[in-house]
């Protein structure tokens, strides 16, 4: 038999309930123009209106049963359709037990039973509906940041378009105060820009000629002009928000252990019920009695709450996150991040600004210190390492190199004016007599690369990228969190990693490691507990795939990072790190609160249905009741905790 079907999973396949979910248009603003809602309300009003009416002599009963035949159908039109669906492709469900009770109400003659159970169902899918559109309309929300209009520059003059026209390589005007239309790079102008609707971050960003924008920052007091890079359907904004509806989709442990155990429940239940009546008609022969408990004992089964206890969950705690700037790639990946007991950093870009600046030259008494740059530039001028940039910076027009190849974790070597040329670590090339300046440096915290022409040293270059400012914030908020082990993975040397390491609080350092190495730590690391690896999502590509957690930080701008990591940071904010576990362990501990409730609600139910001591109305409420509860409970997953301190207790 296949799964149940979505009060099992509910985020298996999207209620397709008039696209109230926002899949394919924007959601819907208001609850009372959700159709669930709509019916429910319907069929709530033709219950009780039968209910007072059946109180009066002279209303005729037919007028009272019609009343509840219109309850019947509106709440049923929330649940029958899908269930009998489920059914022809040979799926059980929740709706199928109530669709079972409710025919055989009917056939008990027990209407007004069949409508208060039809309307309280009804409810709890009016309800869900409800829970899962507000999550999902907030998400959306990120898209309305985007302006009406954008002003372009065609021909030297300012053209106000739509946004949607908008395509890369034209130059969008922002004013100051407007916000962008769409991703790109400014081209002229500096400003501050806000981006904390994105990324999470409450400081403007300055913005200079060569920097890269988001659609959704607000601009700052200085006019800028920006080459479009995106197209309004593919620019960041969007693209979070597809990555996230995904996302939303993607079933965590907790998901499957409700649909684990809702998939077998549901035939069983159908079969205790059966033999409950059959038993009991037998023994004591009275039929009509026994059948009425076996409904009720059907009913009294049904885990509609728990069926929806971790997806409603799931999806506020996504949208929360992803509001505040963090990408949660699913159940599973929310799930892992809270049980996550060691954080492992990687120093570049993470821990440190990624803006690296170089700190000193040594050279020796035939070549000046411009010369030394000047040869590494020229072996650097097409990488993309973070050392490169700051040697090129700093380094006059290089000249021309032949031949050059990159020696991974090692450096470079090429030919500059017809001599051999080496670039990189020590060890890989000879300090020769500045073995104690490197030591020097290195203590200082500088990544020192050694420069060799001809076979014989000729400089050393140490560039430093200083560490972040929240950087010791964000360690000390990880320990408040009960983490027990934070780790720094570099490829830097021992000395350079240790004293950057020092001044952030951490004590596990990990030097001179080459990708395939902080894998390898990753496993030894996992010892302690589920192990988080944060980095930049394509260089530690190994280290980020073998943690229980992948988590790319600073990802805003990278396809790449966003699609390899479970958890995406868009900020630079190294705070927000502690804040999002804390966030997924608040959200963990609330799935677990709704599964005990609603598993201990049906343990109780059983026996007191099945002994007669609870009726068909009486079960139906406390189950609505119980839905009702989940779903506030679950929906407190949206609330994010501001400020610096991480959330803790639920």
């Amino acid at each position: 038999m296949d799964e149940p079907d979505r009060r099992a999973s509910s985020l298996d396949e999207p209620p397709d309930n008039g696209d109230k979910t926002g899949h394919g248009g924007e959601a819907v603003a208001r609850v009372r123009d959700l159709p669930d809602v709509r019916l429910s309300a319907l069929s709530g009003v033709a219950l009780a209106v039968g209910l007072a009416l059946g109180h009066l002599t002279e209303v005729p009963d037919a007028m009272v049963r019609a009343l509840d035949v219109i309850a019947i159908l509106a709440g049923g039109a929330t649940f029958v359709p899908e269930t009998l669906r489920g059914l022809l492709r040979g799926r059980l469900s929740v709706g199928t037990l109530m669709l079972v009770a409710g025919v055989g109400a009917i056939a008990l003659g027990q209407i007004t039973e069949a409508a208060t159970l039809a309307f309280l169902y009804s409810v709890s899918e009016a309800l869900e509906s409800y829970a899962l559109t507000r999550t999902r309309r907030s998400l959306r929300a990120l898209l309305d940041l985007v302006p009406d209009r954008a002003r372009i520059l065609r021909d030297g003059e300012e053209v106000e378009v739509d946004p949607g026209a908008l395509r890369s390589g034209e130059l969008l005007v922002v004013r100051p105060g407007e916000r962008l239309a769409t991703d790109g790079i400014v081209r002229r102008g500096r400003s501050a820009l806000d981006f904390s609707a994105i990324t999470g971050e409450s400081v403007p960003v300055e913005r200079e000629p060569g920097g890269e924008v988001f659609a959704g920052a607000i601009n700052g007091r200085g006019a800028l002009e920006v080459e479009v890079t995106a197209s309004a359907a593919d620019n960041s904004l969007a693209r979070i928000v597809r990555i996230v509806e995904d996302a939303q989709e993607r079933k965590g442990a907790g998901q499957r252990l409700a649909s684990r155990v809702a998939q077998p429940l549901v035939p069983g239940i159908l079969v205790v019920a059966t033999a409950i009546a059959l038993i009991g008609s037998l023994v004591t022969g009275d039929t009509g009695e026994w059948i009425s408990r076996g409904l009720v004992v059907l009913v009294a089964a049904a885990p509609c709450a728990f069926a929806i206890a971790v997806p409603v969950t799931v999806v506020a705690a996504i949208g929360a996150a992803t509001r505040a700037g963090a990408l949660i790639k699913g159940g599973a990946a929310l799930e892992a991040l809270a049980r996550v007991r060691v954080v492992a950093l990687d120093k570049t870009g993470t821990l440190t600004r990624n803006e690296p600046r170089v700190l000193d030259v040594l050279h020796g008494a035939g070549i000046t210190r411009q010369e030394v740059l000047a040869l590494a530039a020229a072996l650097e001028a097409r990488s993309e390492h973070p050392l490169a940039a700051a040697i090129l910076a700093a380094a006059p027009p290089p000249p021309p190199a032949e031949d050059v190849e990159a020696i991974t974790g090692a450096g470079l070597e090429g030919t500059v004016d017809g001599h051999p040329v080496r670039l990189g670590r020590p060890g890989y090339v000879d300090a020769g007599p500045w073995a104690d300046g490197v030591a020097t440096l290195q203590g200082q915290g500088a990544t020192v690369v050694l420069l060799e022409r001809g076979g014989d040293p000729v400089g050393v270059i140490a560039v430093r990228d200083e560490l972040r400012d929240e950087a010791g914030a964000a360690v000390d908020g990880l320990t408040a969190l009960g983490i027990q082990r934070v780790a720094m993975l570099t490829g830097d040397n021992e000395r350079a990693a240790r004293a950057l390491a020092g001044d952030a609080q951490i004590d596990d350092v990990h030097a001179d490691l080459r990708p395939e190495d902080k894998a390898r730590i990753i496993e030894e690391l996992r010892r302690h507990g589920a192990v988080a690896m944060v980095g930049d999502g394509i260089n530690d590509a190994p280290a980020l795939a073998g943690a229980d957690v992948g988590i790319a930080m600073g990802a805003m701008g990278s396809d790449v990072a966003i699609e390899t990591a479970d958890v995406a940071l868009l900020g630079d904010d190294l705070r927000s790190l502690p804040r999002t576990i804390g966030h997924a362990r608040r959200a963990n501990r609330i799935m677990l609160q709704n599964l005990a409730l609603s598993g201990g609600i049906i343990a109780i139910l059983i026996p007191l249905a099945a002994a007669g001591l609870v009726g068909l109305a009486a079960v139906v409420s406390v189950h609505e009741l119980a839905e009702v509860l989940v779903i506030l409970n679950g929906v407190r997953a949206a609330r994010w905790a501001v400020g610096s301190a991480p959330p803790s207790q639920p």
